[in-house]
């Protein structure tokens, strides 16, 4: 006891390195820091001296959020938002995905996403690329969806015409070697492991709901690339396809923290009259297939019970995913569809959290908390420019497998029926929160403009989204919402026809799902 009052005495009196400092009732003394020097006595009222003065953002009753986009004379759209702060993100997004690979392998949109950022015309390696972007405190990623591909990069303003210049080279003049490729392979069959032995299954199943609701057509070619195609897949095939799909007609520069005349400007230096490393001869019509929904049922069986991350195996569990057809993100019920979707939530059973994270949507209130044996109910909406997909992803274990598709049907059947006004304020306020909340993020906000542009050509704000959102939305009667007009002329659909199955894991349960 004696040592420690000794050494709490000496910390207060300051000894060595440290100085002293002023006691309680004591007289002030003076600082030191350990290199021997004084702290300057100035109050936290007062600026440190040395120190930049900071810039904050200021109101001047402009409009901050305005989203600009123009159109060169090759076809390509150069879309920005200005947006406070030193950073920006940058980056071109192509009308290039799984969906149009219906005359080529299955896979190419895969092995161009593991491709990006290699070398170039301008860079002899992807270490090369990455040491430029680093003097701008920059960082790149390329992501490839069913039906677009994007690459991006973040990095300082100042070096926004680096940054352009950089994804000019990247997108239109990669080298493509044979040694570039074969790591690609590599690279490809080490995901396509990793997917089979993950313990969460979701991306798998993404990819079997879509197969069996879109048999052999658009969304619902192999978004991975299969593992057959894997050597068939050669520099002359990625030429073949880039010609047809990497087009300025197809793309768009999206900036966001960039002021849009000077990426305008750049767009001009580096992509107008730009010639690819493929060549510049005329391109075949890319597909444009309108999706075609089929419905049907997609299994695969797995033992799963020698994998783990450590001591404990794996729970044995069977994973199924349910879906019906919805809308396109380009039809007028595409936001009743999202609140219907955020209405029924759900999440894993052992996932901590409270009503902010959907604790008393339907799926949380109406099968976790009712059946313990049920692992996982969430709900997914995936929306395309002609086409839409929602889904219920469910697990328990496989002996309960009959009980869990009766139960996750029934959820179906529910949504046409009434709906509570509580539970349907708490979804739209829901949305609205989350949609704001992930617009408050530079690269979220870069894929937002980005794809809206893509797809339409402008860009909605938030708050344009948020008002489109009626205060008194009702799903009456519930099947207007179950209901879409088929685009381009096809005959209408209901969501009550023609039910998809995804399911993975051990079989037991019936072959079909209960009918909705």
């Amino acid at each position: 006891m004696a040592a420690m009052v000794l050494a709490a005495t000496r910390l207060l009196r300051g000894s060595g390195s440290w100085g002293r400092s002023r006691l309680r009732f004591g007289a002030p003394a003076y600082r030191q820091f350990s290199s021997g020097g004084a702290y300057p006595s100035v109050p936290l009222s007062s600026p440190l001296p040395g120190v930049p003065k900071p810039v904050f953002a200021t109101v001047d009753g402009q409009e901050k959020f305005e989203t600009k986009v123009t159109t060169l004379e090759n076809g390509l759209r150069v879309a920005s938002q200005n947006k406070f702060g030193q950073f920006c993100t940058v980056g071109i997004l192509i009308n290039s995905g799984s969906r149009y690979e219906a005359k080529y392998l299955s896979g190419i949109a895969h092995f161009l996403e593991k491709l990006a950022f290699s070398s170039t015309d301008r860079f002899d390696s992807k270490d090369e690329i990455l040491l430029t972007l680093e003097k701008h405190g920059g960082i790149c990623d390329c992501q490839t969806s069913r039906d677009t591909t994007m690459y991006a990069v973040s990095a300082d303003s100042k070096g926004l015409d680096t940054v352009v210049g950089l994804l000019a080279d990247v997108v239109l003049h990669p080298r493509l070697t044979d040694e570039e490729i074969e790591l690609t392979r590599m690279a490809v069959r080490f995901e396509l492991e990793d997917l089979s032995m993950r313990p969460d299954p979701e991306p798998l199943l993404t990819e079997m709901i879509h197969e069996a609701a879109y048999r052999e057509n658009t969304v619902g070619l192999h978004r991975f690339c299969p593992t057959e195609n894997i050597a068939k897949i050669d520099r002359s095939v990625l030429h073949s396809y880039l010609r047809n799909h990497y087009t300025p007609d197809r793309m768009v520069l999206a900036g966001v923290g960039v002021e849009h005349g000077h990426l305008v400007e750049c767009a001009r230096k580096y992509l107008l009259g730009a010639r690819p490393a493929w060549g510049s001869g005329a391109a075949a019509r890319a597909d444009g297939s309108v999706a075609q929904y089929t419905g049907g049922l997609v299994k695969l069986e797995r033992d799963m019970s020698s994998v783990s991350l450590g001591p404990t195996p794996f729970p044995e569990l069977t994973h199924i995913m349910i879906g019906l057809e919805s809308c396109s993100f380009l039809e007028g019920d595409f936001l009743p569809f999202a609140v219907l979707n955020m209405m029924m939530g759900g999440g894993g059973a052992f996932s901590a959290g409270g009503p902010g994270k959907g604790m008393f949507t339907r799926l949380y209130l109406n099968v976790l908390n009712r059946h313990h044996w049920m692992y996982n109910a969430t709900s997914y909406h995936h929306s395309y420019e002609d086409t839409g997909l929602l889904c219920i992803h469910a697990s328990a274990d496989p002996r309960q497998v009959r009980e869990m598709v009766e139960i996750i049907t029934r959820e179906f059947v529910l949504m046409a029926g009434t709906v509570d006004v509580v539970e349907l304020e708490r979804a739209k306020t829901q949305l609205m929160s989350m949609l704001m909340m992930n617009l408050e993020a530079r690269p979220v906000i870069f894929e937002d403009v980005g794809r809206q542009v893509l797809a339409t050509r402008s860009r909605k704000l938030p708050h344009e989204l948020c008002a489109l959102i009626p205060p008194r939305l009702w799903f009456s009667p519930p099947c207007r919402l179950a209901t879409r007009r088929e685009a381009r002329g096809r005959q209408e659909s209901r969501f009550c026809d023609a039910p998809q199955e995804a399911r993975r894991g051990r079989p037991g349960g019936p072959e079909r799902p209960a009918g909705v």
